[in-house]
């Protein structure tokens, strides 16, 4: 995808950027009934639920990254139900699974606009440890962030008309994300450093059009277990599954 294509339908009508705009359509799946399995010690002076990989999709996964349950999750930034289960499962999740080494949470971006995509390089600007945090305070303030990205289309539409080493900087300044992660420990300085770098952000956007594509995930939050894509879009539907997979 190319940079201007992305901001094209990314950027165009603000307005569109709601709570309501994301959703899932998914295939129920094979979960095949497993037996229990037994907690795997983290190593010593450690916590699974502490320790983060990148994997080679460019997720952030958390946990073992030999767990024998892989949940992924295909989340947008700008989703409701994403938010949603970042509020209600993410927290449960980890501590009754991922801390018992058993279940590993990875987390891939799908790039629904222009804003979800600036958000996306910005969370991945500091540690590989800051990406969860930083996702989850995205989303808790989903809300205040989507008004605020909404105030002024102007502006928006012409920041895209920038070089693209000035474009998603100056996004990020008219929609007040420069402010917000720096609030939550993303100085203005290191977020401008790594908005300048074009390529970077548009290969988050490619990597979500292809995996998409691939996997045939066509709305957020779309969740995989051991590969197999899940009938399941929040917590009450997902926490089920993995138990049948062997989680308990």
């Amino acid at each position: 995808m190319t940079l201007a294509r992305t901001f094209k339908f990314a950027l165009a009508g603000a307005a569109s950027l709601a709570l309501v705009a994301c959703g899932t359509e998914t295939d129920e799946g094979g979960i095949a009934e497993g037996d229990p399995i037994a907690a795997i010690p983290a190593p010593e002076g450690t916590e699974w639920r502490d320790m983060v990989t990148v994997t080679d999709a460019d997720g952030y996964l958390v946990g073992n990254p030999d767990a024998p349950i892989k949940l992924i999750e295909y989340g947008s930034l700008t989703c409701g139900a994403c938010a949603n289960f970042s509020m209600t499962g993410v927290e449960p999740l980890k501590e009754k699974y991922v801390s018992s080494g058993v279940v590993s949470f990875e987390l891939r971006n799908q790039i629904h606009n222009g804003i979800d995509l600036v958000m996306a390089r910005m969370v991945r600007c500091s540690s590989p440890e800051a990406f969860h945090p930083l996702a989850d305070q995205v989303w808790a303030n989903l809300g205040a962030i989507l008004q605020q990205a909404q105030q002024n289309p102007a502006a928006l539409e012409a920041a895209m008309q920038l070089p693209e080493n000035e474009r998603f900087v100056r996004i990020a300044e008219n929609t007040g994300l420069l402010d917000f992660f720096a609030a939550r420990g993303l100085s203005a300085d290191q977020a401008r450093t790594c908005l300048a770098d074009a390529e970077s952000v548009q290969a988050i956007a490619e990597r979500s059009d292809t995996q998409s594509a691939e996997l045939g995930v066509t709305g957020t939050p779309t969740f995989f277990i051991n590969g197999n894509k899940v009938d399941a879009n929040n917590w009450n539907a997902l926490e089920p599954l993995l138990q049948r997979a062997g989680a308990r």
